[in-house]
């Protein structure tokens, strides 16, 4: 099987906590996978706006969404939370670039991580409750989008992470092949959103501007702080996209 359709399979492996199997994957699947990121990511939504609707008209959008957010959680085994925990304790609290990289390898959660997942898993509960009957698409919409800005930084920005401690140096050799394909799936994924569910153009194009300006301020604080990027800022770019997305579809909606 080539490695760009294994390389399906591989990113629900490495993405998910879902036992698909299939192991051991070659070094060139583990590539390919962060082309098919965005559809992971797809699944994902489409499986928690589901969650969310159902929740949603029994116990009230704002306990659906904790619940749904939850949920989450336990599929992805908080793999992107992680990464923005980490990422925060170490452009908050290192002075230099050898201990942001201390900090970095750290599994202990410091005052700036914990800050940061409050803040970060509290807005995503504020914009959905602030999206109400539109909150199922939006998450479906951001659970896809969120997912093509890391693919993009691993194309263009160096991985940092020294050999004998990247986990994910295979993942992280994503090319402009790899890009491609991913945002042809985030393209069609958005097309089926503004046809099928609603997802208005304006709405979608605040989004991707919003999505590109926090992408491209995360790149430029990377690159000043550690001369490029690790597993852990590309988990927080995937979150903090996920954030400044649901805001832009929420904008202007009414309370």
């Amino acid at each position: 099987m080539p490695p760009i359709v294994r390389g399906a399979r591989a990113a629900f492996v490495f993405l998910t906590r879902i036992p698909l199997g299939g192991w051991p994957y070659r070094p060139e699947d583990w590539r390919w996978s962060t082309a098919h990121f965005p559809l992971v990511g797809a699944c994902l939504g489409a499986v928690l706006a589901l969650a969310l609707g159902w929740l949603r008209d029994g116990l009230g959008i704002t306990a659906a969404a904790w619940l749904v957010l939850a949920i989450s959680t336990l599929l992805t085994g908080a793999f992107h939370e992680d990464g923005l925990a980490d990422t925060s304790d170490a452009l908050g609290g290192a002075y230099d670039r050898e201990k942001l990289f201390i900090i970095l390898k750290d599994s202990r959660i410091g005052s700036f991580g914990a800050v940061a997942l409050i803040v970060a898993l509290g807005a995503k509960i504020a914009l959905l409750a602030r999206l109400d009957a539109a909150a199922p698409m939006a998450l479906f919409v951001v659970s896809a989008l969120a997912r093509l800005p890391p693919i993009a930084l691993m194309t263009l920005m160096p991985y940092t992470t020294r050999p004998d401690e990247a986990k994910s140096r295979d993942v992280a050799r994503a090319g402009v092949a790899q890009l491609a394909v991913a945002a042809l799936w985030t393209g069609l994924i958005l097309a089926v959103a503004v046809w099928m569910l609603g997802l208005g153009l304006p709405a979608l194009a605040r989004a991707l501007v919003v999505s590109s300006v926090v992408t491209g301020v995360l790149a430029w604080r990377f690159h000043v702080r550690a001369g490029g990027i690790t597993g852990d800022f590309l988990g927080t770019t995937e979150q903090l996209v996920e954030v400044g997305a649901l805001a832009a579809l929420a904008w202007g909606v009414a309370a």
